[in-house]
């Protein structure tokens, strides 16, 4: 095993909410950033319905995750941040879902994304359910990934945005847990 440290020139974070990165990989993105990695976070919601708190509106709560996202991506030198503004606790995979994602691909042209672990439904010696949000997430991160953002007729009406196929290297899942799987798709 080799001790070299890997970097990726350009990066992108692929989560449900505000604060899912700093529970995961921030880190790891510092570390990047501070070797001159270019990373994006794309966030699916603005965590609306993540305070609970009935005297604050849904449009106050976005505001206050939102500016907690810009100000903890700051911190470790994370400048572009991307919000969808999907609804918070119900995000489904649509295939909507995934054009947006391929869309934010095509536009960064990432080497890395880093998503959730589409497949991880209890985590912590099951004493947390993992939330749906968070599942739901990752596997429209991975679809996007893989075909449709380096598959030029998938989307293809993007490409009149000047978003061609872009084919992301390497796949990294945020996993709580036994993560031990390395999926090679560099020849796919």
């Amino acid at each position: 095993m080799s001790d070299a440290f890997y970097a990726p020139k350009r990066a992108m974070v692929i989560v449900a909410h505000p604060d899912d990165i700093e529970f995961g990989c921030a880190g790891t993105v510092a570390r990047w950033v501070k070797a001159g990695a270019e990373v994006c976070y794309v966030l699916c919601t603005s965590g609306d319905v993540g305070i609970a708190k009935p005297e604050l509106t849904r449009a106050q709560v976005t505001e206050i995750r939102e500016a907690e996202q810009l100000a903890a991506a700051e911190v470790v030198g994370v400048t572009e941040v991307v919000f969808l503004r999907e609804p918070d606790g119900t995000l489904v995979n649509t295939l909507d879902l995934r054009k947006r994602l391929v869309r934010e691909i095509r536009r960064h042209r990432p080497e890395v994304v880093v998503c959730l672990d589409p497949t991880l439904f209890f985590v912590s010696s099951n004493t947390y359910i993992n939330h749906p949000d968070h599942r739901a997430a990752g596997t429209a991160a991975v679809d996007a990934v893989f075909p449709a953002a380096g598959q030029p007729h998938v989307f293809e009406e993007l490409a009149q945005e000047g978003l061609t196929a872009h084919k992301v290297r390497k796949l990294y899942i945020d996993s709580w847990g036994n993560g031990d799987t390395f999926v090679n798709i560099t020849d796919t």
